[in-house]
């Protein structure tokens, strides 16, 4: 089996911390997140709150452990969302073909004609900020992508000659489809999932930044920012830290995605 490459092992290691520090945030964080100290308001690192405070005396870094359970959540949700109802209307579109696959594609032009984070911003805007309004916000563009892959993948291996015994043998077209296409479709759709993780976790983080993501006092890593560009002069931790959080995610999904894809695609390997 092929070693990760340096690149691989980085990413590995920098989403592996993130997910440890989600699923320990309550034992890491120095104090709850709805603790206040008035009196350390906006103050640098030190001893009592080693990421500094923020507005208010937040603890920085009590903070940016939740919001990266926060964001994980959103982003883990999001994805597997777009991932489940996009193969499954693609896998039918490619599969049944005619009017069906017609109408299907023809409604994924539609919403890939909108940009998606205008869209998500849109329907949050309407709908008012919650963790499921952005997880739907985000999901009702984030499906095409998945619906147009597995839609290809069905055409592709629907004359392979395991699909035509299984058709002989009597088989339904509902189980040709999910026991036979899909599972030896998955290699791509994985792919995709995972190069989609980085873009879901900017968007949830652009909208608590323009305060259309998660609600008022929750811990989000858009929101701190937001909260630090009006202390950037005073008190640049505030934005600082939050943000270097975000990229460091961003990048580490980014790194894990083009490890993904090297493993489950050689051919895209040797290309590069």
């Amino acid at each position: 089996m092929r070693r990760l490459s340096p690149g691989g092992r980085l990413g590995l290691a920098v989403t592996g911390t993130l997910v440890l520090a989600a699923l320990l945030a309550p034992v890491l964080s120095p104090s709850s997140p709805e603790a206040l100290d008035l009196a350390a308001e906006l103050s640098p690192p030190g001893p009592g709150h080693p990421l500094g405070a923020g507005e208010n005396g937040i603890d920085l870094l009590t903070h940016v452990l939740h919001g990266a359970r926060l964001s994980l959540t959103v982003a883990v949700f999001t994805v597997a969302l777009s991932a489940a109802v996009g193969t499954v209307l693609g896998g039918i579109a490619g599969w049944v073909g005619g009017l069906v696959d017609e109408v299907l594609m023809r409604l994924t032009d539609v919403l890939l004609a909108f940009p998606g984070l205008l869209l998500a911003l849109f329907l949050t805007a309407v709908l008012g900020p919650s963790l499921a309004h952005v997880v739907l916000a985000l999901s009702l563009t984030g499906w095409t992508g998945y619906a147009r892959l597995a839609r290809a993948q069905v055409l592709t291996l629907r004359e392979r000659d395991y699909v035509q015994a299984a058709r002989a043998l009597g088989a339904s077209d509902a189980r040709i489809l999910w026991y036979h296409l899909l599972p030896n479709a998955a290699g791509p759709l994985l792919i995709q999932a995972t190069s989609a993780l980085p873009g879901t976790l900017l968007a949830e983080s652009s909208l608590s930044f323009l305060g259309l993501g998660a609600p008022p006092g929750t811990p989000s890593w858009g929101a701190l920012v937001d909260q630090g560009t009006q202390y950037l002069l005073v008190a640049p931790h505030v934005a600082l830290f939050p943000g270097l959080a975000l990229a460091l995610a961003v990048l580490g999904f980014h790194l894990l995605g083009d490890a993904v894809r090297d493993r489950l695609d050689p051919r895209h390997a040797e290309r590069r």
